[in-house]
């Protein structure tokens, strides 16, 4: 596909770097010339130096063969009408990446009525990821397939868990219609079959329906009382969001940020919420505010290393649970291990979601992507596509059904019902499954049979 990118920040560098590994010609227009320069000589693309919202700038890159053209300034309204001037052009796809609360508000609308294929808001995303863990208040991580209704949550094992030495045959008995998806034990990724042991130490994705996922984790003893309390260091729009996800719950809030005129902002916004003006990463402040008394912590600053810190001084206080915010997970590597768990990386996630969307359209014809995560440091892919009539896959045993190595059908959704598969099984037309694979190059169901 020709992929036109505009803006080489944080997720346009990370688009970059995925799609041109997928055998996409990607082009790129970004106004500094020294970060263009330095994008083309990492990675195998072309660009050039201007204005994504300039007529000119988008016929001299051919905008208008473009199968897909993605705006990702720091501009929102640079990216909407880069969007809209490229789909006039005779671009077939157009995304836009819409930041602005007062926008975000009306998406559906923004988008329907400017024919813009995609508006995606990171900050949005990171905190609907953030609320989803705070509810599985035992997991690492939750990702959710079709509506909700299947859960992939991680989870690690700790020393003396009942889960530690379990063959996963053992598993499968014990735990009914709950899988383990992968294994991730130091450096090793594991995508399981019933033969391997799971061991102290490991960090696994578990998926089922949510009904099995909570009577799972309260077999296992993780299912502990609900998180009630929430302290959050950093007021921007990550934690705006997360304040409007959560405030119809019964989660207590406070929220510190260090901008006066911010923290009066979301003060008039949010009345029910505690707005505290002060320097969150001052562990006197953390100290003052009472951090050991919450039963959550998140740290939501523009800087890695504050957020870094400010959870290993929330562990170390005793907070159950600590979600941290980074933009560098190369940071976590040359630290090692620092015992921070729940990540959020906002790049990460819209980049997920394009690519999700590349990849459902690189086959108009078959059985698309529908939903794609990346887990395990975006080693693993965990994706949801619906059966097309007259895929190969279809009315075959998966006992008979030849697919390619480091491959899981985790579930199927067929209709109300959710199928925990098993050899005796088959896919029919119609249905959605879901796949965990360390294959990064699916786009159509077919592609996970041996050739």
């Amino acid at each position: 596909m020709k992929i036109v990118i505009v803006g080489c920040g944080k997720v346009g560098e990370s688009l970059c770097e995925e799609l041109a590994s997928e055998q996409n010609d990607v082009l790129v227009i970004e106004k500094n010339a020294q970060t263009l320069e330095r994008v083309i000589n990492k990675y195998d693309i072309s660009g050039i130096v201007g204005n994504g919202a300039s007529v000119d700038i988008q016929r001299e890159l051919g905008v208008d063969s473009a199968d897909m053209f993605i705006a990702v300034t720091e501009m929102d309204e640079i990216n909407i009408i880069s969007a809209v001037l490229a789909r006039q052009l005779g671009a077939k796809y157009t995304v836009a990446r819409v930041r602005n609360p007062e926008y975000s508000a009306q998406l559906s609308f923004v988008r329907e009525s400017l024919g813009i294929s995609l508006l995606l808001n990171p900050e949005l995303s990171a905190a609907q990821d953030i609320a989803r863990v705070l509810r599985f208040q035992s997991a690492l991580s939750v990702e959710s397939f079709a509506g909700n209704r299947v859960n992939l949550v991680e989870v690690d094992v700790e020393p003396g868990s009942m889960l530690a030495n379990m063959n996963l045959r053992e598993f499968r008995v014990k735990f009914g219609s709950v899988l383990v998806c992968v294994i991730h034990r130091n450096d090793e990724i594991i995508i399981p079959s019933g033969e391997n042991f799971i061991r102290e130490g490991d960090r696994i994705h578990v998926t089922g329906s949510a009904e099995d996922m909570a009577q799972f984790l309260k077999k296992v003893g993780r299912q502990e009382k609900k998180i009630r309390s929430v302290m959050v260091v950093g007021g921007g729009k990550i934690a705006y969001y997360l304040m409007k996800a959560l405030e119809k719950s019964r989660i207590d809030m406070r929220v510190i940020e260090v901008r006066e005129e911010r923290a009066a902002l979301l003060s008039q916004e949010f009345p029910t919420v505690e707005i505290i003006h002060a320097d969150g990463t001052d562990q006197d402040i953390l100290d003052e505010q009472q951090l050991e008394d919450y039963d959550a912590f998140v740290s939501l600053t523009g800087v890695d290393e504050e957020n870094l810190v400010m959870s290993v001084y929330a562990r170390h206080k005793g907070v159950r649970k600590v979600i941290t915010k980074m933009s560098r997970l190369e940071i976590l590597k040359v630290l090692g291990d620092v015992q921070i768990r729940s990540i959020i990386t906002p790049k990460q996630l819209v980049a997920n979601q394009i690519i999700q969307f590349v990849r459902a359209r690189a086959n108009a014809q078959g059985s698309n992507v529908e939903a794609l995560y990346r887990l395990v440091n975006n080693e693993v892919e965990a994706l949801q596509f619906r059966v097309k009539r007259g895929s190969r896959v279809c009315d075959i045993p998966f006992a008979q059904l030849q697919t390619k190595p480091n491959l899981l059908i985790a579930y199927i959704i067929r209709g109300e019902q959710l199928i925990f598969p098993g050899g005796n099984d088959t896919l029919q037309a119609h249905d959605r499954v879901i796949i965990v694979t360390k294959n990064k190059t699916f786009t159509d169901l077919d592609d996970i049979l041996e050739d």
